[in-house]
């Protein structure tokens, strides 16, 4: 493999594991000599851009005993080959892509072997290998006047004498309203239906993954197969989500708290970063156990703003409370639960009336004549407890104000520092106004005494476990 052009060397110069890049580099050239590398700017889902190498060529593949070429484009990453490619079709102006388990709309393709990269084990010569078993059983490329029932060889015989060169990436401009759920067993069911039912989904995966003790319902999804509905244990199948719903637990035998947390964290450790490198632009949306510390763990793991990491946190006992306020009491303004979801949680009052969505809500100051109305609904709440399906139904309500873009309040488990005086770094259910790009914190405002003592109370517990915690 010829790496000798100014360009290639400058752009080699910046990888932080240059020498073991450039050995990786020649692996590759030895098993698929027509893979050539080229010096490229690459743009980031955030704007950014970088100078990576990138390798463009073709690969071989057999479909009903003939041979052709696919062209495809790995952009290699300055940290390669200890993050895997961005891998990439290059269709030429002739051709569609044909979007299924392990390609997306616009090209991007996604492989068990990426989302488990780890060099020296995952190496490039080994995800080509895979990839070419892939397409051998579905062509991802189809030609523009091709129908969806023509036979495939049509596409592959146009294709197989491609020449190598810059060819673009068909992109579509519809984007789908995509959720994944993952995590299997009562809440992941529920969770599902209730998104069906909401309307809003043009399709939903489902993935039960095994490190979760939380089991059940894909073989039923399988069995009956809905409409929309993937079943899949592949996390590669929930690229490209607009929403990621985590309801997996992975409870052990251990017998102290601390220890049994500590077995979610680390499941996430093995699915959140994967989750976000498929779906960069995804809300993710927490419902596993602790919920505030979860949902704190998810985003320290992603690395995604806490503006697009959301708990389902109080949102359930919220909606129960506006509801009580509303039919019960005659009081018709919003309300929402904050806090911890725990003994701990707080009921505030907004300043606008239940369907005011021209108005922008704001928590209203505490006063002697709202505690008591407050104190009354809370406590017709109380035994009221949080079932799969009633938390499966208050999981699709926030998904449905994020798809939409609806600019609902919920009161979501975010990141709390800095509001009402919280100098810790800690994630409480506050007021969220929620749509497509995550979560905007409502302002923070002066609590009575009793409630400020819950809160401070929640902030100094949640602090203690997480210090205990290996992240």
């Amino acid at each position: 493999m010829d790496l000798s052009p100014e360009a290639i060397q400058k752009i080699l110069s910046r990888y932080k594991f240059r020498d073991v890049a450039i050995e990786e580099l020649q692996k590759v050239h030895r098993i698929h000599p027509a893979m050539k590398p080229v010096a490229g700017t690459y743009t980031f889902s955030d704007g950014t851009q970088k100078d990576l190498l990138k390798l463009i060529g073709n690969i071989p593949v057999k479909y009903e005993g003939r041979s052709y070429n696919l062209p495809i484009l790995l952009w290699l990453m300055d940290s390669f080959p200890f993050t895997p490619p961005i891998c990439l079709l290059r269709p030429t102006t002739n051709m569609v892509i044909r979007e299924g388990k392990h390609v997306d709309a616009r090209g991007r393709i996604y492989l068990p072997s990426l989302h488990n990269w780890d060099h020296p084990k995952s190496s490039v010569v080994g995800l080509l290998a895979e990839m070419i078993s892939q397409f051998e059983e579905e062509p991802p490329l189809g030609t523009k006047s091709t129908g969806d029932n023509r036979d495939p060889n049509e596409l592959l015989a146009f294709v197989s004498n491609l020449k190598i060169n810059e060819g673009g990436v068909q992109h579509h401009d519809h984007l789908i309203n995509k959720v994944t759920v993952i995590g299997g067993g009562d809440l992941g069911m529920a969770s599902v239906m209730s998104i069906l039912a909401k309307g809003k989904v043009d399709r939903l995966v489902f993935i039960d993954v095994a490190e979760s003790s939380t089991k059940g319902g894909s073989m039923d999804l399988e069995i009956f197969n809905l409409p929309k509905v993937e079943v899949s244990k592949d996390l590669s199948a929930s690229a490209d989500s607009s929403v990621i719903v985590v309801t997996a637990n992975a409870w052990s035998n251990e017998q102290s708290y601390v220890s049994v947390v500590q077995t979610n964290v680390d499941m996430y450790r093995g699915i959140i970063p994967g989750l976000v490198r498929l779906s960069p632009n995804a809300v993710l949306l927490i419902a596993s156990q602790p919920v505030d510390i979860m949902t704190h763990v998810a985003w320290r793991q992603s690395g995604l703003p806490p503006s697009r990491v959301i708990g389902a946190g109080c949102n359930l006992d919220s909606e129960r409370l506006c509801h009580v306020l509303d039919i019960s009491l005659n009081t018709h303004k919003q309300a929402w639960i904050i806090g911890e979801l725990s003994d701990n949680k707080v009921p505030v009052l907004s300043n606008i009336l239940i369907g005011a969505s021209h108005q922008h809500p704001e928590i209203a100051p505490r006063s002697k004549a709202t505690k008591p109305l407050l104190d009354r609904a809370f406590e017709m709440l109380k035994g009221r407890g949080q079932r799969s399906w009633s938390v499966g139904l208050s999981i699709a309500d926030i998904s449905h104000s994020i798809l939409v873009d609806q600019r609902k309040t919920h009161s979501v488990s975010t990141l709390a520092q800095g509001w009402g005086g919280i100098g810790a770094e800690v994630f409480l259910s506050l007021p969220c106004v929620l749509g497509v790009s995550g979560s905007t914190r409502l302002a923070g405002v002066s609590l009575g005494q009793e409630e400020d003592a819950k809160l401070r109370e929640s902030v100094t517990s949640l602090c203690a476990l997480l210090s205990q915690l290996k992240i």
